[in-house]
């Protein structure tokens, strides 16, 4: 298993482990919400970060990371592969190579909240609306 530089050749599959990432932790968000976001994230998202991907022995992607100025702004796993060690280790990853600091997660992810915090995460504020205004309250947290 290892961690690489994604290409804009991978965005696809990234798309692909987003969404059924989502549909799997972020029951909170209508098909509507999902097909909208999708939309935003193929269009402007994935090149205004630096993206790294985890693929297993056999070359699949099973999760990645992205990350823009020291903050970690995506991470998403296969839900078949959750709870395998490979969030943290794009986390870690992330901390330890890119400098990441910061990071935000929808307050209704408990699970995704947990996480963080396992990982050293501390909550420092709370948004009632998330980075486009949706009505989605955001948590954010600090190393």
């Amino acid at each position: 298993m290892t961690i690489y530089d994604v290409k804009q050749s991978d965005y696809l599959e990234l798309l692909d482990v987003w969404e059924q990432s989502v549909r799997a932790t972020h029951d909170f968000l209508t098909e509507q919400d999902i097909q909208n976001i999708r939309k935003q994230i193929a269009d402007n998202y994935f090149d205004s970060m630096t993206l790294k991907g985890f693929k297993d022995s056999n070359n699949r992607l099973l999760g990645f990371s992205g990350v823009s100025d020291r903050k970690l702004e995506m991470l998403f796993v296969l839900p078949s592969a959750q709870g395998k060690g490979i969030g943290y280790s794009l986390c870690r990853y992330s901390i330890d190579n890119l400098d990441v600091q910061y990071v935000d997660v929808n307050e209704q992810n408990p699970k995704g909240l947990s996480f963080y915090k396992k990982v050293g995460f501390k909550i420092i504020n709370r948004s009632h609306l998330d980075n486009e205004g949706r009505p989605f309250p955001i948590l954010h947290l600090s190393l």
